[in-house]
């Protein structure tokens, strides 16, 4: 179990539901409000395996049977639709798996603070410089600044004028706003399919062994330069994963074999390895460490499989907003999509 998790709350409710099947588990769902519903399939979303061991822990006095079983279950968003599909209308669980996989946070303004600066702002402009004002005003002053800046300069004079002389803002605007960005602007985020051709060629390059990754980018450097530069740019490799903090780790972690794991830290940086095992237990980084002696000698090419596996699962978590990397330069936090 990942350090800093602690088996509270959704989560434990997450593997409650989990172990004792999708008929038990729909009828207990059919009480709960949606805001329950959500956050508890949520954390089943994102549990990844769950050790026997864990499932005692979070059960501790009436699951025996269950965790006394030898095996553990698996949290994935496939199982957690799968759970309420049995109980709800296909709409509805569109709708909750939609937010879900949208940018991470519980509030709409939680999520907004995980949208790129550029893109916000690109919505914003087709808005009444009176919603944007209300937008600008809830979000953190560290992400409206950017926002404001990437703003017609016309519109952004607006926008600060309105919020100087802004009023308590009544419940039911914030409602319509909420309502607005999530049915205009979250959704259409979360289901864009739109791909740049070198953000394609970067995930190519991202999926080659580290020989091939070699060969081809130096022969783009040799006859298309400036687009050798830009996929090297956006492609996301292993060491990448140092930019992601601690519970974005743990988040990993949690999505991974631990045999893969092994093998990619057998090679990594000593850096890398400690960012990792800094985020376990200290029993399951003991038992990382003793398996990574005793494997002796491996290859190269492995190594880089192995990597491989942990950066694409690391890829579709940035992807889905369940992790943030930070950008390189001036070490602000951006969004990957």
């Amino acid at each position: 179990m990942a350090k800093g998790t602690p088996l509270v709350g959704p989560r434990k409710a997450a593997i409650l539901m989990l172990a004792m099947g999708e008929q038990r588990a729909a009828q207990l769902f059919s009480y709960m409000d949606d805001y329950e519903i959500r956050d508890i399939s949520r954390e089943m979303a994102t549990l990844g395996h769950i050790t026997s061991e864990e499932m005692e822990t979070t059960l501790s006095d009436f699951t025996e049977n269950v965790g006394g079983g030898g095996g553990g279950v698996v949290g994935g968003w496939g199982t957690t639709e799968r759970y309420l599909r049995s109980f709800m209308k296909e709409e509805r669980v569109k709708d909750l798996m939609e937010e879900m996989r949208g940018p991470a946070g519980r509030t709409m303004w939680e999520k907004l603070a995980n949208v790129n600066e550029e893109t916000l702002a690109g919505f914003l402009v087709n808005e009444y410089p009176q919603t944007v004002a209300v937008i600008i005003s809830r979000i953190k002053a560290s992400h409206a600044a950017k926002v404001l800046a990437v703003l017609p300069q016309e519109l952004a004079m607006e926008v600060m004028e309105r919020i100087l002389v802004m009023d308590n803002v009544p419940r039911e605007v914030l409602s319509a706003v909420e309502d607005s960005l999530k049915s205009e602007f979250m959704r259409n985020l979360a289901q864009k399919t739109t791909r740049d051709s070198h953000e394609l060629m970067a995930d190519i390059f991202n999926n080659f062994d580290r020989s091939n990754e070699q060969r081809f980018m130096g022969l783009l450097e040799q006859g298309h330069p400036s687009d050798a530069e830009r996929i090297r740019a956006l492609m996301f490799t292993f060491d990448d994963i140092m930019k992601t903090d601690d519970k974005g780790i743990q988040t990993i972690l949690r999505d991974i074999d631990k045999d893969v794991l092994a093998l990619a830290l057998k090679g990594a940086k000593p850096d890398m390895r400690d960012k990792f095992l800094s985020n376990m237990s200290e029993r399951a980084a003991k038992i990382l460490r003793e398996d990574m002696d005793a494997m002796g000698p491996v290859k190269v090419k492995d190594v880089d499989e192995a990597q491989l596996k942990i950066v694409a699962v690391a890829k579709n978590l940035a992807d889905r907003g369940t992790i943030v990397i930070a950008s390189g330069g001036d070490g602000a936090d951006e969004f990957i999509t």
